[in-house]
């Protein structure tokens, strides 16, 4: 019997996205979580005693800024050789060969796929062929499965590929491949990069594929536990494979329903009630929180015209759950006044005639919105991007219907400021 470790997308350093500068943000903290996860794995690998470790691609998030982060991996190879651990590693699109210009020598227990063609290297005294190639430049769009050897007779064979496979949205289609391609092979396991989310492509028992995902989200769209899986392989060569969290910051998209709420203090209760039954899920690790405010409330006009203040009280509360470490990366506040804009629309007044009107221009205008947002959207930072998490974007820029719910919501937001300025009068 023996173990190894299965990871990938490190991106070591990678500066953690959306970090929001306020009072009593973690921000020193959060700027090394990739760091210290990459700490954990390593720690990790050294109780398991486990024989080696494979990084399937991107372990760094492209050329180093200076050496030290090439002078801290080359530590921790150094630890784990100190406990006889190997590790073998193929470079992905982020750390390819035409990448990564600085260099450092790793110490002899590590060993990096070359990137010319597939190399095979066994491990005789376990049984073991790992076949892997590294990228050479950013953009391979050739499929390198096919060129993969067979796989060798009396071996435990795994193949280390860093691909999209035939595509996953938010990847880019590098090294595209298929899963019956890799089946083909009759590896026994294959070990893939790429694909953040943890994902299991294949559990037959002849062969597994699987994606670890990454081992510390970065951002809104990386929410759930992150981490490496660790593999089994007993005396009659069946494989078991298990989920092992790593991170030390968890990023959580929460939502707080407050329909019908009208006093502040009611609203803050409802928006407690809700950050610490999330702290209660993850009591271990710090909460990367983006917070939604929901529901048609009267609070809706104080919270958009006092939005900075409800912001810093929401984070006020969210320091103030017990001993869990929340820290509220962004508020959204979706909600809706209490307005039947279906039976304004029918009255014989000014704001009956205004909403009549701009029922009848909303088609162009949906027009004239995507044509003048059009050449925004390439210029979003990536957290901002559509896609296909409708709980986690701020504009689904290319959905209509999602685009005339935002044109009623904007209704909703000025319709009581213009039945107030009437009441004035």
């Amino acid at each position: 019997m023996f173990k190894f470790i299965h990871t990938a997308d490190i991106h070591l350093d990678s500066p953690l996205r959306g970090l929001s500068r306020y009072e009593g943000a973690p921000i020193e903290h959060l700027r090394g979580a990739t760091r210290q996860a990459f700490l954990n794995l390593v720690q990790f690998a050294i109780d398991e005693a486990v024989e080696f470790v494979i990084i399937a691609g991107d372990l760094f998030d492209g050329d180093w800024k200076d050496y030290n982060t090439g002078l801290f991996f080359a530590s921790q190879m150094s630890k784990l050789r100190e406990n006889e651990i190997r590790v073998f590693i193929v470079s992905g699109n982020h750390d390819a060969a035409s990448t990564i210009t600085r260099k450092l020598h790793y110490p002899d227990n590590v060993y990096v796929f070359a990137a010319k063609s597939p190399e095979t290297i066994r491990l005789d005294e376990i049984g073991v062929a790992i076949h892997g190639q590294s990228f050479a430049k950013r953009d391979i769009t050739a499929n390198l499965a096919v060129n993969y050897p067979s796989a060798l007779p009396d071996y435990y064979n795994i193949g280390v590929l860093h691909t999209a496979l035939s595509g996953r949205e938010e990847h880019a289609k590098y090294a595209p491949c298929s899963r019956s391609g890799l089946l083909d092979k009759n590896y026994d396991y294959w070990a893939l990069g790429h694909v953040h989310q943890r994902e299991i492509v294949s559990e037959s028992p002849d062969t597994k594929i699987v994606f670890p995902g990454i081992i510390q989200g970065r951002h809104i769209r990386e929410t759930g536990p992150k981490g490496c899986t660790l593999v089994t392989i007993d005396d009659e060569d069946l494989t078991t494979i298990e989920h092992h969290s790593l991170d030390v910051l968890r990023w959580k998209y929460l939502k707080a329903d407050i329909s019908d709420i009208a006093t502040d203090e009611a609203l803050i209760e409802s928006v407690r009630t809700v950050l610490e039954e999330a702290s209660t899920q993850v009591s271990d690790r710090m909460s990367a929180v983006r917070l939604e405010i929901t529901g048609s409330s009267p609070m809706h006009t104080s919270l958009h015209d006092e939005r900075e203040r409800w912001v810093n009280q929401l984070r006020a509360l969210a320091t103030d759950i017990g001993d869990a470490e929340i820290w509220l990366e962004k508020v959204i506040f979706n909600t809706s006044t209490p307005i039947d804009l279906d039976q304004l629309v029918l009255e014989d007044s000014p704001i009956g005639h205004l909403l009549r009107f701009i029922n009848s221009v909303e088609d162009d205008l949906l027009d004239e919105l995507a044509l003048t947002l059009a050449p925004l959207k390439s210029k979003l930072p990536y957290e901002m991007r559509p896609d296909k998490f409708m709980s986690i974007q701020d504009i689904d820029w290319d959905n209509r219907d999602f685009m005339r719910d935002r044109l009623e919501q904007a209704h909703k937001l000025l319709i009581p400021r213009l039945l107030a300025q009437g009441n004035d009068k």
